[in-house]
């Protein structure tokens, strides 16, 4: 069953002091809710988005085709996560693309676009001006918070920087903090980005170009890390495209152009994504998933750092996911369970890689289906 989403914006004029040391003043908030706050407001449940994603987490848009919401199997009505039960929260996170203040907006110290003086964010920041937005709706605890990949890191981080206002923390297909693997990755898209001539430093806007070939490469490499080997051989394996001619050999010995059906997906993937995304954006997000690391400040020891958590967890993983290991999750899993915390875990045998946590896995539903029902009915 699917419903209407309706985006809606909130302004905030005080400073936001930022990790960095710099401040945001007059910045956007764009987010979503579905479902109904009770009178004790004890059923809120917020939704923590990845890299490029956005607020618009279910429902669609009216009058727009193919406009769900990216977790829109998850969250609805009769969903694992029940908007008949609990009142959802969707929030675009600063820095973002999709409505909230980034770095297309005009700074308002300086009457100009962002562009790339758009200060540095961190997960740490995002919580943050998430805090003031359930402020402003009058939200003082979460029934739970929710997220996958990055947005899992940020429903840690609450648990951490507010851990008096989440009952439940539901982190899916996370990790502590990036391996120098994920970091590489990272590092690799952005040099993409950042070497095309049409980023001009950052400052593209006011040159009316955007740098589309470094954001289709960065696309592409993203899009293999969250795919698993078995999932690309399945799809794709060696298949050529129809349009090769076959002189024997199959091939037409080509170094420009398209002759295998993985090469055309990831430059459809590639093309899409430009057209869309903005390019500083995709710089500071991947910074924000390099600079986590909540233990850093407690000499790399995880279980010292999970020491301020009070909520009770759900941990997920996905055996194909190399990008966000199991491991990674267990990591989390056995500091909280040495700090005495309540900790379920589900390692779910998929095929799919680290998009998994997006896909609708029976037993994935189920186990997060199951969690939600334990505490629907509970007050803070």
């Amino acid at each position: 069953m699917t419903f209407i989403a309706t985006p809606q914006s909130m302004t905030f004029d005080a400073p936001l002091p930022l990790q960095s040391g710099a401040l945001i003043r007059g910045y956007d908030l764009t987010y979503e809710t579905y479902g109904q706050l009770n009178a004790e407001r004890s059923n809120a449940v917020l939704i923590c988005h990845a890299l490029n994603a956005s607020h618009h987490v279910a429902g669609v848009y009216e009058g727009q085709a193919r406009s769900e919401g990216w977790w829109d199997n998850m969250v609805g009505p009769g969903k694992p996560v029940d908007t008949n039960r609990f009142f959802v929260i969707g929030v675009n996170n600063l820095g973002s693309c999709f409505g909230s203040t980034g770095p297309m907006h005009v700074n308002p110290d300086t009457g100009r676009v962002y562009g790339a003086d758009f200060p540095v964010v961190t997960v740490e920041d995002w919580v943050n001006a998430q805090a003031r937005l359930l402020d402003a709706l009058g939200i003082e605890q979460l029934a739970a918070v929710m997220g996958g990949s990055l947005g899992g890191m940020q429903a840690l981080s609450w648990t951490l920087q507010y851990p008096e206002r989440v009952r439940h923390a539901v982190v899916v297909a996370s990790a502590p903090n990036l391996s120098a693997e994920n970091i590489a990755f990272n590092e690799v898209a952005r040099r993409a980005i950042v070497t095309d001539p049409d980023f001009h430093g950052g400052h593209f806007y006011q040159h009316g170009v955007v740098p589309a070939r470094g954001l289709r490469i960065a696309r592409m490499i993203g899009h293999i890390t969250y795919l698993s080997d078995d999932v690309m051989n399945a799809k794709f394996g060696r298949e050529l495209r129809e349009a090769v001619a076959d002189n024997g050999s199959g091939y037409k010995f080509s170094t420009q152009d398209i002759e295998f059906q993985i090469e055309s997906y990831l430059r459809y993937q590639g093309d899409k994504f430009s057209q869309y995304f903005d390019a500083n954006t995709y710089l500071l997000i991947t910074r924000a998933l390099d600079y986590f690391d909540p233990a850093r400040a407690f000499g790399g020891d995880l279980t010292q750092a999970l020491a301020r958590t009070r909520a009770k967890f759900l941990l997920v993983s996905f055996s194909t996911d190399w990008r966000f290991s199991p491991a990674r999750s267990r990591e989390i899993v056995k500091a909280l369970l040495e700090n005495r915390r309540d900790v379920s875990y589900a390692e779910i045998d998929a095929p799919h890689g680290h998009d998994a946590f997006l896909l609708e896995d029976e037993r994935y539903m189920g186990v997060v289906c199951s969690y939600f029902e334990s505490f629907s009915g509970e007050t803070r």
